[in-house]
């Protein structure tokens, strides 16, 4: 049966121009973003500060000849980009890039696209200056770090003088305005095209069933580029309202959340990970141990007085005000879910696609199962292709947020959008109530000779869940004769296994030793076909996505010496 709910309040915009402009009628001098000067001192922007940037940056840029034109932004998460980035959205078409691209790909995504304005931070500026040989539309580069102070001021000028050229724009809210270049964890790269009613309708589903109003503080961290962090924890907050504070570095997060306070968090399983392992040391070290025997119970066996005092102290680490993580990217381990849940602070998952802008599903205020990916966003229909007997079948989507298609490839939107279906490549089912739950990519599948289906989401995510494994992937391969086993990379967490034996240095074949009884622990959870059969533990971590995913592609995923590393 399906849950039902009251909405929270919501407006209606036609497109992001339409967004500024309304939000901005409805919090003109409420703070929309809180930054720090070339001193560290933090000021704010109004909405009406905001506005009035975007508006005569727009202008500037219209007056130059971009207006219809392709924009790329690229550079750490900043105001400048923000800006920039809606700037260019409303007067042409914004191609937002990943700021960790190689400069091969750099290049392959500004030819494609034909990109004739760069708005980008000076290193970034500096690098597109050096392929500009081979650029072939060669673009005009803007440095954010330099140039945007003039810029503005040149288009408030002009508005100053008359000019109304962005007041006059119209826009087709089903045309292509977002260009999105993606390879993923599979590195296949793709231009994802997307329309502001693919983002506008996204956005307004979320704030539907998760409350951002003026209350709401964030906290920017995951790289602004990705449609995750773009809509959600970028357009979905000035549409709501809320006030944006960015991250200095991955290394400031703890300085940042206790400097901005924030009320509302998008992360990766990662970091939210090593968030709770650090309340759980700090718990275990200032409790009685018949309290913390079960990590996965503390909250539970406190007395009243204690849960009081713990909460108060859990929220103060983290600022203060913290309410809400928003986490995708990956799953999580559901025991992390409801341990943020029994101190006081949710844990929303949610599942999306960058071709969906991106969020299908996820759970909110009203509803939320901790291993569950949540219940379709309002608008946004998916259902299970194909189930196999277990329920398990391939994530098809429907709804205005899925894209118009992949750019100047026919071939390969054909293949995912068929009768008004987007297929995701995914695998998951859902339970009686519309909640979803992943298995898996149906590319990674494991097939044995039997016909016995393995996800290796499924295993990794036991695995994962293991304090002395820092991460795994786990792959099929070839068992020698005519069928596949299950073999695993693992990344040992070597300051827990330092711990584990007692704060000494372990030895190669001590860490083999301990990593091997974590696998048969895992094992006795699992039937015998999907037991790992051998192991290789990695050097160094894994290569990872900006989003922190790891890649599925490359010498992640190549098999190795099987004979040396048998269990």
């Amino acid at each position: 049966m399906k849950k039902e709910f009251k909405f929270f309040e919501t407006y209606e915009i036609n497109d992001l121009k339409d967004m500024l402009f309304k939000t901005t009628q409805r919090n003109k001098n409420r703070v929309a973003f809180r930054l720090k000067d070339s001193n560290g001192k933090i000021y704010t922007k109004t909405y009406a500060e905001y506005k009035s940037d975007v508006e005569a940056l727009a202008t500037k840029m219209i007056r130059d000849g971009f207006q219809g034109k392709r924009i790329a932004v690229i550079g750490k998460n900043s105001y400048e980009w923000a800006i920039s980035y809606l700037a260019s959205v409303i007067i042409g078409v914004v191609v937002p890039i990943d700021k960790e691209s190689s400069d091969g790909n750099i290049k392959e995504f500004f030819n494609k696209a034909k990109v004739t304005a760069v708005f980008g931070d000076e290193k970034y500026i500096k690098r597109i200056e050096k392929l500009m040989p081979e650029l072939e539309s060669k673009p005009k580069l803007f440095n954010m770090n330099a140039d945007m102070e003039g810029l503005i001021s040149a288009g408030k000028e002009l508005q100053a003088n008359g000019d109304q050229e962005f007041e006059k724009i119209e826009i087709d809210p089903n045309e292509m305005r977002i260009l999105l270049f993606t390879s993923g964890t599979t590195g296949n790269s793709k231009g994802v095209m997307l329309s502001h009613k693919n983002i506008c309708s996204d956005m307004i589903a979320v704030a539907k069933t998760v409350k951002v109003d003026h209350t709401t503080s964030v906290l920017s961290i995951l790289p602004i580029h990705h449609t995750y962090e773009c809509t959600l924890g970028y357009l979905l907050v000035i549409y709501g309202g809320g006030n944006i504070a960015y991250v200095e570095g991955l290394r400031y997060i703890t300085k940042n959340i206790a400097e901005y306070k924030p009320t509302f968090i998008l992360c990766v399983p990662l970091l939210l990970e090593n968030v709770y392992q650090k309340i759980l040391k700090t718990l275990k070290a200032s409790l009685p141990e018949k309290y913390t025997a079960d990590e996965n119970a503390i909250m539970d066996k406190l007395p009243f007085y204690l849960k009081v005092i713990v909460k108060h102290k859990v929220k103060k680490s983290l600022g203060g005000r913290m309410k809400t993580f928003i986490v995708g990217a990956a799953a999580i381990n559901p025991a992390i879910v409801d341990g943020f849940f029994s101190m006081g602070i949710k844990v929303l998952q949610g599942y999306g696609l960058t071709e969906c802008s991106p969020l299908v599903v996820g759970n909110n205020d009203y509803y939320h199962k901790a291993a569950s990916c949540g219940m379709p966003i309002p608008g946004v229909e998916y259902a299970i292709e194909n189930p196999n007997e277990e329920g398990v079948g391939e994530i098809i989507v429907r709804g205005p947020n899925v894209m118009l298609g992949y750019y100047e490839n026919e071939e390969e939107t054909n293949k995912v959008l068929k009768d008004g279906w987007f297929h995701t490549g995914d695998l998951g089912y859902k339970d009686d109530e519309e909640f979803l739950y992943i298995s898996g990519r149906s590319k990674n599948m494991i097939l044995t000779k039997n016909g016995e289906n393995i996800y290796p989401e499924e295993i990794e995510g036991i695995l994962n869940s293991e304090e002395l494994i820092g991460e795994a992937i786990v792959i099929g391969a070839s068992d020698g004769k005519d069928d596949v086993q299950v073999k695993a990379k693992i990344f040992p967490n070597m300051e827990a296994i330092k711990e584990y034996l007692g704060n000494k240095i372990p030895s190669k074949e001590e860490i083999r030793k301990v990593i091997s009884d974590v696998i048969k622990k895992a094992n006795e959870k699992l039937p015998n076909f999907k037991h790992i059969k051998s192991f290789k533990i990695m050097e160094e971590d894994f290569e990872r996505t900006t989003t922190n995913k790891v890649k599925r592609f490359g010498k992640n995923v190549e098999d190795y010496d099987e004979k040396k590393e048998e269990k």
